[in-house]
Formats: C-alpha cells, structure tokens, sequence
C-alpha cells in the first residue's frame, strides 16, 4: 500500500508547521489581520490588573482564535482543490468553517466581559 506520508522525524514536521504558518502569513488576510491585533492584545492582557489566571483564560482564547482560523484556512483550501464549482456543500464546509472562528471570537469577547466586570465591579 502505498502512503503520501512522509517518514517522521520531529525536525521535519516542525517545518512543516513552520511552512504553514509562513504560508498562512502570507496568504490569509484574516489571519495577518489576527496576528497585527495579537500585538495590541497581548500587551493589553499583560498589562491589565487581572489575576494570572485570567489573563492565561484570555491568552488562550486568542490563541483559540488563531487556531480556528487557521483550521478554516485549511478546510477552504480543501475545498477550493476538490472543486471550484459552487456546490451547497462545499459552501456548507467553507462556512461551518467560519462559523468556528466566530465562535471563538465570541467566546474571548465574553471572557474579557467577564473578567473586566468581575475586575472592576
């Protein structure tokens, strides 16, 4: 049987990841435009009067955000290389998709609500 795997080995697929992300850097303006708010966001929760935990609850929502993007990326350029008709379910995947990315997005902003409330009330 023959496998598209590559052998494993940790450096090469650290590369890979390092590849994806400079593909997605270069490619993905959501992503970019995540990545330039990151560098407001994380100073922010740095320097914000909350306790560690909740800055750790705040850092790890972004960086869910983050992930969920880049899991959308990958499944709109799935998409794009199995079709490039407009089909209900490619539409459908593309956007479930983003649907998780605004999940996330909902859920830091809900964190930052409540932790600013429960901070400052």
């Amino acid at each position: 049987m023959i496998n598209n795997k590559p052998k494993y080995t940790l450096f090469k697929n650290a590369s890979y990841a390092l590849d994806g992300l400079v593909h997605a850097l270069k490619n993905e303006t959501s992503f970019k435009l995540e990545i330039l708010i990151a560098l407001i966001v994380f100073p922010l929760i740095y320097f914000m009067p909350f306790e560690l935990i909740y800055k750790l609850v705040l850092l790890i929502t972004y960086f869910m955000i983050m992930i969920a993007e880049l899991l959308n990326s990958a499944v709109e350029n799935v998409v794009d290389l199995v079709t490039k008709e407009i089909h209900p379910l490619a539409k459908s995947a593309k956007d479930i998709g983003a649907t998780a990315v605004l999940f996330t997005v909902i859920l830091h902003i809900l964190c930052w609500l409540i932790i600013g409330l429960h901070t400052f009330l």
